[in-house]
This record gives C-alpha cells, sequence and structure tokens, in this order.
C-alpha cells in the first residue's frame, strides 16, 4: 500500500547508486514503511541545472498550455485520490477522511492557479507625450527553491508548486523527509500529464545541507518555505545575501475569542473539531482559548465532552476520528507543555497523557487555570492540548490575544455584528476567521504577519508571489 520512494531530477527517478537515506516511519506503529534516499549535492547540482533550462522551456510555453497540463494532473490527482490519501495515512498519521480532503483540495488548488495564470494580465498607462506607450507587464521570477513540512505533505507542496507553475517558472522541492511518500504521488500526477522534464524536480535530504547549498546559487531566485520560525528567519538571511524573493509561511499561536453573546455550545462543536483535526498539528489550529466569563462553564462542558469523544486509532481503521502525532519528538513536546501547565497551577481537565503502548498518540487534552505566561499559552503547541482560560471586556481580550509575536491566524466567535466587526479589525492576524473557520481555500490569501512571517499562497497574491513587475516605456 506505500509507495517506491526516490529523487525526481531532470525526468528521472532516481534511487540507490550508494546515495544515504533514513527510514520513514509509520506513526501508528512505530515501524518502518520504506527506505528514502538523499539527494548529494551531486544530485542537486543536477536539479538545478535541470530547472535552468526547464525555465527557458517552461516560461516560453503558453499560459493556456500551461494550464492544460495542471489540470490534467489535477485530474490524475482525483482519480487516484484513494491510493495517494493511504500513503499518506501511513506516514503521517492523520485519518483517512482528513487525508482524502487534503488530496482533494491539492487538486482544486492546482486547478485554481491553471486558471488563475492564464489571468496574469499586465496593463497600459497612459502616457503624458503623445506617441508614448507606457506598460506594465508579469514576468515568472524563475527558478524557485520550494521547502514543505511534514503536517500536510500534499497540499503544502501543492500550493507552491501550483503558484510556480502558473507563474511560468520552473522549481525544485524539498519535500518532507518524514512524510515523502504522498509528495512522490503528486509529483508523479505532473510527471504523467506530460510536464516537461526539469520543471519540477524533488529531492530529499539533510535539510540545512540541501538548504545552504541551493540557496548559494544565484540561479536560484525565489525561496517559498512553510516550517518554523527559527528556520524561516534562517533561510531569510541566506535569501538575502542573493537579494532573493521569499513567502515565509512560518509558525502561529492562533487566539479564539468566544464572547458572552456567541452560542457557546455551537462554538464549541465547531471549534473543537477544528482543534483536533489532524491531532492539532496544523499551522492554524486554534491554540489559545479566550472565553467571556458567562459562556465559559457552558463553552468548556461541551468542548470537553467533544474531546471526551473523540476515538483514537490507526487513521485508516474506520470509526477513528484522530490519528497519532507525527513523531516521537512532538510526544515529548506534548508531556513539557502539560507539565509546565500543571506546576503553574493549571488544571488537566481530559487527557495530559500518551495513549497505547505503540505508536506515537496522545490523549486529546484540556487545560484551565493557566496564566498567560505559561509555555501553553505563550508557545504553540502543534498539538491536541487546548488552554482554556477566562476573560471581561473586549479590550483585555484584544491585548492578550495580540500580546504575542505571532500573527498567522486567529477566530472569533459572536452574535452581534457591531463586535464581529470590531474583533475582525483588531485582531493582529494575517487571517481572521469570525464564526467560521474557513481561512484556507484556494482562491483567497494564506499567510501571517509579525513572526509568522510574511507573502501570500492562495488567491491572486499567492501567483504574484512567482512574478516580478516590468515597467516597458515605449516611444
Amino acid at each position: 500500500m506505500y509507495t517506491d520512494l526516490a529523487l525526481y531530477i531532470d525526468g528521472k527517478w532516481v534511487n540507490g547508486g550508494g546515495r544515504k537515506g533514513e527510514d520513514v516511519l509509520n506513526p501508528a506503529t512505530g515501524k518502518p514503511l520504506a527506505h528514502l534516499p538523499h539527494a548529494g549535492k551531486s544530485d542537486l547540482d543536477q536539479a538545478l541545472e535541470a530547472a535552468k533550462r526547464g525555465f527557458a522551456l517552461w516560461r516560453a510555453t503558453s499560459a493556456y498550455d500551461r494550464a492544460k497540463i495542471m489540470r490534467k494532473a489535477a485530474d490524475l490527482m482525483r482519480e487516484r485520490h484513494d491510493a495517494i490519501s493511504k500513503v499518506l495515512v501511513q506516514e503521517q498519521g492523520k485519518v483517512y477522511v482528513e487525508a482524502r480532503a487534503e488530496v482533494i483540495t491539492s487538486a482544486d488548488i492546482i486547478d485554481w492557479y491553471a486558471e488563475e495564470g492564464r489571468r496574469s494580465y499586465g496593463r497600459i498607462v497612459p502616457g503624458r507625450v503623445k506617441g508614448t506607450r507606457q506598460l506594465v507587464v508579469s514576468e515568472p521570477v524563475g527558478v524557485v527553491a520550494a521547502f514543505t513540512p511534514w503536517n500536510f505533505p500534499v497540499l503544502t507542496p501543492a500550493r507552491k508548486i501550483g503558484g510556480a507553475l502558473a507563474a511560468g517558472c520552473s522549481l525544485i522541492l524539498k519535500a518532507s523527509e518524514e512524510t515523502p511518500g504522498a509528495c512522490v504521488e503528486l509529483v508523479r500526477c505532473f510527471v504523467d500529464a506530460g510536464l516537461p522534464a526539469g520543471v519540477l524536480n524533488l529531492v530529499f535530504g539533510v535539510p540545512a545541507e540541501v538548504s545552504e547549498h541551493l540557496l548559494a546559487k544565484d540561479a536560484v531566485r525565489k525561496i517559498s518555505f512553510t516550517g518554523s520560525i527559527p528556520v524561516g528567519k534562517h533561510l531569510a538571511v541566506l535569501a538575502a545575501k542573493g537579494m532573493k524573493r521569499t513567502t515565509m509561511e512560518l509558525g502561529g499561536h492562533s487566539p479564539v475569542v468566544v464572547f458572552a453573546d456567541a452560542d457557546a455550545e455551537k462554538a464549541a462543536d465547531t471549534i473543537a473539531a477544528f482543534k483536533y483535526r489532524n491531532a492539532g498539528q496544523v499551522c492554524i489550529s486554534p491554540t489559545r482559548f479566550y472565553v467571556q466569563e458567562d459562556a465559559y462553564k457552558k463553552f468548556l462542558a461541551r468542548f470537553s465532552d467533544y474531546a471526551k469523544g473523540i476515538k483514537m486509532g490507526d487513521g485508516l481503521e474506520k470509526g477513528v476520528t484522530m490519528g497519532p502525532m507525527a513523531n516521537a519528538r512532538r510526544i515529548d513536546a506534548m508531556e513539557s507543555f502539560v507539565a509546565d501547565a500543571r506546576s503553574r497551577g493549571g488544571n488537566v481537565v481530559t487527557g495530559g497523557k500518551r495513549h497505547g503502548n505503540q505508536g506515537f498518540f496522545y490523549e486529546p487534552t484540556i487545560v484551565t487555570d493557566v496564566p498567560d505566561d505559561s509555555k501553553v499559552m505563550t508557545e504553540e503547541p502543534f498539538g491536541p492540548i487546548a488552554p482554556i482560560v477566562t476573560f471581561k471586556t473586549f479590550d483585555e481580550v484584544v491585548e492578550r490575544a495580540n500580546a504575542l509575536p505571532f500573527g498567522l491566524a486567529a477566530y472569533a466567535f459572536t452574535s452581534s455584528h457591531t463586535t464581529a466587526a470590531a474583533i475582525g479589525e483588531a485582531m493582529e492576524s494575517g487571517m481572521v476567521g469570525v464564526n467560521s473557520v474557513a481561512v484556507s481555500t484556494p482562491e483567497t490569501p494564506f499567510g501571517g504577519v509579525k513572526e509568522s512571517g510574511h507573502g501570500s499562497e492562495g488567491g491572486i497574491e499567492g501567483l504574484g508571489a512567482y512574478l516580478n513587475t516590468k515597467f516597458i516605456s515605449q516611444g
């Protein structure tokens, strides 16, 4: 049921050859699924040369013809969604229904970019002198180096591939070594759709070695990174040395504000389901819950009922609603968050410990009565832990919600149109969901502010991230 793992360079799948590598583990069992080859420096140099040739070919291909290949790839993703989803579950841990939704949504992303690439229009600016034509045109940036994490092994690469290809760029994608199989199958869809050799290259390896090698090359003109804040800052420094364009989608710590006038139980149902999606391993996962005092008891009771009703297990088993954490490191992190909360007077309402004796399972957890300077309230948990605390006034909660250096996503629930408008404006965040958690769609911008990064993926902003603007004045 798993897939054959390989690098994809210059139109060829390559493996073996004495390359170093690592085992890919199933987080539900902790056992190996397959062995993944790493790219050496010569592989990376070959990928770069291929991407340079691929860029020359792809930028000369009309947006109309580029779109046809991209749409065919999206159709193949839909045809193969079941097999790709099962590969994804085995290596990442999320339940099948979530994996399937990820693959289908990724196909939608590719489709949307295929069409939007045909609308990358310029404009004519009236000249001040008769006989002068002033043209503004958009041109592809060039070769792109893209880096993606393990929590969404298909969707995050699809965003970067979609934007780059639609703009006419070529790219070298370094996907996560912990979840390579689903991305291999994603790339295979583009290969089988007829994408020319060199336009898309897939590599794996020691992350620091791959990034430092590629970012030092003049041919790479754009970096798109999704991952942690420290790594993002490091890559931004490397990119600055060559004045390379960057898109940085980094960590967050999303506040949720539930006002007393909201339907507390409905809000709890909505946000709890979103909280425990992918075991909380989502960059826009709700992670700090502020509930106005009059709604607190009702919200907490309903949220707790939801958490206690979650069935844990292998994501391919029927009836399972939450899978394991992606790796052993996440278990250690959860234990650290809970230990700190307890030491600060926090109350563990439910969960708070590992589940089972194999794999990387951690119980859906709720902690209350934690101070704002506790670890779980100041550091992104990236797991199934929900700290829930109270607040009194609008101004107070805004100050607390905006106090951290992160600004990726934020959520609020209220029945007041006035409050809805006010909280949407007050949140220092790249995305705000008011009475909604739908902050990520193919046609809308996805990105953060402050230390959560800069630039957007999705929407016309996501396409523009791969385009240079040129002004031509013709007399």
